[in-house]
């Protein structure tokens, strides 16, 4: 933050320079000589809004802050930034659930408008997406099928290199963890498209604002702003970036 209150020749650190560096961490660089074509800005936008809507009208997942189309880092075309509220130690299935369901927005919003013609965006997302599923059914005991149990081994905190994922779990349970895996995300990609499909106004109105400003924060687009579009039948942290 003191840095880049310095490249703008300020005279004192500002909350936008702690914002700034934020941004610079967890995004990385922004890449504005990474010119994308008309097509892929639109489908980056529509992919970034997605994110941010869904988050908007589930509860339990932090507050969008901002969401963008200025390319960042290695390979992220555009981000959505959640900012949380309180300090978790706890998180309940359905709130891992919402996160999953936030991850799969962009995803859900690229099927929507493009009819199903998707794009290799989300593979970041999906990443994301499957390990917390993983997780859940064979480290928390989240999925009722399989019982209130863990499947996976202690992690060897000693060794400095990664180890691959195992299962203490006969071929035929492996086979059910992963029909469960895949039944949470492909239930949460269903739930973010029926978000998206019924605010599909909000979802055209804020791509297009995307796409003049290139940035939009929750308070100058109040369908981002939490709480905006709940109902009882729209019930996901960081949202992916696009990769």
């Amino acid at each position: 933050a003191a840095i880049a209150a310095t490249r703008r020749d300020g005279a004192s650190v500002t909350f936008g320079d702690f914002t700034t560096a934020i941004e610079r961490i967890v995004a990385g660089i922004e890449k504005k000589s990474r010119v994308l074509s008309e097509g892929e800005r639109r489908r980056v936008a529509y992919h970034e809004m997605g994110h941010g809507l869904v988050a908007a009208n589930l509860p339990g997942v932090d507050p969008v802050q901002k969401v963008s189309i200025i390319p960042r880092g290695v390979g992220a075309l555009g981000y959505t930034m959640q900012r949380p509220t309180e300090d978790r130690f706890l998180l309940a299935a359905s709130e891992l659930k919402n996160r999953i369901v936030v991850l799969m927005g962009g995803r859900a919003a690229e099927d929507l408008i493009f009819d199903g013609d998707v794009s290799t965006g989300a593979a970041d997302d999906l990443q994301k997406a499957t390990d917390i599923a993983i997780e859940m059914v064979t480290r928390y005991g989240m999925d009722s099928g399989l019982g209130e149990r863990t499947y996976t081994r202690p992690a060897q905190a000693f060794l400095a290199v990664p180890q691959t994922r195992a299962f203490e779990a006969s071929q035929a349970t492996e086979r059910e963890i992963d029909l469960a895996v895949r039944e949470i995300v492909e239930a949460a990609r269903v739930r973010a498209k029926d978000i998206l499909a019924g605010q599909r106004s909000d979802l055209d109105t804020g791509a297009e604002m995307l796409l003049t400003r290139e940035t939009l924060t929750a308070e100058e687009f109040a369908p981002l702003q939490r709480g905006q579009h709940l109902s009882g039948h729209l019930t996901a942290g960081a949202a992916g970036e696009w990769r």
